[in-house]
């Protein structure tokens, strides 16, 4: 063991470091060192985005520790088997030897080694073993992606059961917010200004300083729409365009079946990715790309849709065991284009080389949704920039507007507490159970069938700006935008995204859209009434049926309260309603 070793290991392992910075800890590592050592408390909370080097910091602190005799062992806990070896990998470069195979049913690890590597799942499946492990040899734990450990969950009791005889306990996160209002063990809470209790963090490293500091990529979105048409369970078929205001029960039906591996949608996206990564690959050789799908089953579809575009097959990651650790490896190493997992790749493994990437999930928290994104920015030097292609979902879109928004964990906030619970409980089984379902998360398969999809191309969005104007997928406007180089510094992607813009806005004679003036929820109520009371005067007139009877039926049909009472999804459902009665749909 060595903190010279340490002190020079990749900032970025196990890839090469972004440039300037292979040779010594980053500037952000440096510091955050100093701060540890000078705090010399048990629990210390680094929060640093994805991609800038949590491991290195982790384990240079390890390594003094050990050095200086304050502590003996060293014990990592993460969320997936993947990482346990990865950690353990990383740990042996600076001669701390971690065994990433320790099993709860022997309870024993070799003498050579300083320590081990776990699963949260695995200590909140025996927590008293780990315990008494704890309580025996003066123990550093690194407790990586510390935000799993919510309270009142299996994970958060098992590592406070566990792990509170620690000598030293390090907490790292890239996503310091969690979906609920459990506290994380070993978590310092303070209130605000507000009188809300954050999460206080011992050393903050945000996106926005790491771009500045070109230690991740800037990312370009670009956001594709569509037209969609699905089945209901009632048998109703519903058109609608993703990108469009919709209803919330629309708006995920819709995005379901742009995701469906049958329409047009998810081939178009893909194939325009491919072009992308081929751009990309003309200034950066060995770039890969990843799709992040829903389930098993659209994960494979997804794969052969890829191998018909491109002859090649792409690396299928379908679970977290250890033939998938290997073809992670594997596609890490190598430098072929793609790979597609379900959701499992989406935090903490590391793919340097993944420039670009389709978020083809319906998966919509916040967290998640960092964390995948995360699986793009790990800057390996100067220049490289990283392409996500996303669906027109509002919920998506305003994540990849805050990428660079820095956030805390807050405990007693004022929330919808119907939306936060189905945001925990979509975000709960990302980990633990997403890769041993055929099913998605949310729509049961037997109320909703996805009829047909089409996609076109919206907008790009990059540096929480818009750029573009709508194109048809195969269009010259599109291959612009395509065709930006792969090694650009960001205020060169900027500028180029002007250009192109100005250029399309030319073409076309038509203008940029400017940012929309907010409108007040009761002025679009008001509207909503309008569209439905002219629509219901229509419907009188067709059928000689009285206004009120007509109010009448579609209350019946659709429930609520009487129109002066319902709300904005309340009317927008009787307004879908009553088109369909239009077409003689009842």
């Amino acid at each position: 063991m060595s903190t010279t070793a340490a002190s020079h290991l990749s900032p970025a392992f196990p890839e090469r470091a972004a440039w300037g910075t292979a040779s010594k800890l980053r500037a952000w590592q440096q510091e955050a060192l100093a701060a540890y050592l000078e705090s010399d408390a048990k629990d210390f909370l680094a929060v640093a985005t994805p991609g800038a080097g949590k491991t290195t910091f982790a384990l240079r602190i390890a390594a003094e520790l050990l050095e200086r005799g304050e502590v003996r062992a060293v014990t990592v806990i993460a969320p997936t088997e993947h990482l346990k070896v990865q950690w353990s990998e990383a740990a042996a470069r600076v001669g701390i030897q971690l065994d990433p195979k320790f099993s709860n049913s022997s309870a024993v690890h070799s003498d050579e080694y300083d320590g081990v590597a776990l699963t949260y799942a695995q200590v909140a499946s025996r927590p008293d073993l780990h315990r008494r492990r704890t309580e025996s040899t003066p123990t550093l734990v690194i407790l990586d992606e510390i935000h799993h450990g919510g309270d009142a969950r299996s994970w958060g009791d098992g590592i406070r059961d566990a792990f509170t005889s620690a000598q030293r306990r390090l907490s790292l996160t890239g996503t310091p917010f969690r979906s609920d209002t459990n506290p994380i063990p070993f978590v310092r809470y303070e209130l605000d200004e507000a009188g809300i209790l954050r999460s206080a963090a011992d050393y903050t490293y945000g996106y926005a300083a790491a771009l500045r500091d070109a230690v991740v990529r800037p990312v370009l979105f670009l956001a594709y729409g569509g037209a969609m048409r699905w089945r209901t369970k009632a048998g109703d078929e519903i058109a609608a365009r993703l990108g469009e205001p919709l209803t919330k029960d629309q708006m995920a039906q819709a995005w379901r079946t742009a995701l469906d591996p049958k329409g047009e949608w998810i081939p178009s996206v893909l194939a325009a990715a491919d072009k992308r990564l081929t751009e990309v690959r003309r200034h950066v050789p060995d770039a890969g790309a990843l799709v992040i799908a829903t389930n098993k089953t659209v994960a494979r579809a997804y794969a052969r849709i890829l191998e018909s575009l491109t002859g090649e097959k792409p690396a299928v990651i379908l679970s977290d065991d250890a033939g998938s650790s290997a073809r992670i490896e594997e596609f890490a190493a190598g430098d072929s284009r793609w790979m597609v997992a379900v959701r499992m790749v989406s935090e903490g493994v590391d793919v340097p080389r993944l420039c670009v990437g389709v978020y083809a999930t319906s998966t919509s928290t916040p967290l998640f949704f960092a964390q995948a994104v995360g699986r793009f920015v790990r800057a390996r030097k100067r220049g490289e920039t990283a392409s996500v292609f996303l669906p027109s979902v509002p919920v998506i879109l305003e994540h990849a507007a805050n990428m660079e928004l820095e956030r805390d964990h807050a405990l007693n906030r004022k929330s919808d507490a119907e939306s936060e619970a189905s945001m925990w409980a979509e975000e709960e089984g990302i980990i633990a159970a997403a890769n041993r379902t055929e099913k998605t998360v949310g729509l049961e398969e037997e109320t909703f069938e996805a009829l047909e999809s089409d996609a076109h191309f919206d907008h790009v969005l990059f540096d929480a700006q818009q750029f573009g104007l709508h194109a048809d997928v195969g269009s010259d406007e599109e291959q612009d935008y395509l065709g930006l180089p792969g090694l650009l510094e960001p205020e060169q992607v900027s500028a180029l995204l002007h250009e192109r813009q100005a250029k399309q806005s030319k073409s076309t004679g038509r203008k940029p859209r400017g940012p929309e003036a907010p409108v007040s929820a009761h002025r679009a109520l008001a509207a909503q009434r309008k569209e439905l009371n002219k629509l219901v005067a229509a419907y009188a007139k067709k059928t000689g049926a009285p206004h009120a009877n007509v109010h009448m039926e579609l209350r019946r049909a659709c429930g609520g309260p009487e129109l002066a009472a319902a709300t904005s999804e309340q009317v927008a459902v009787r307004i879908e309603k009553l088109r369909l009665w239009f077409v003689g749909r009842r």
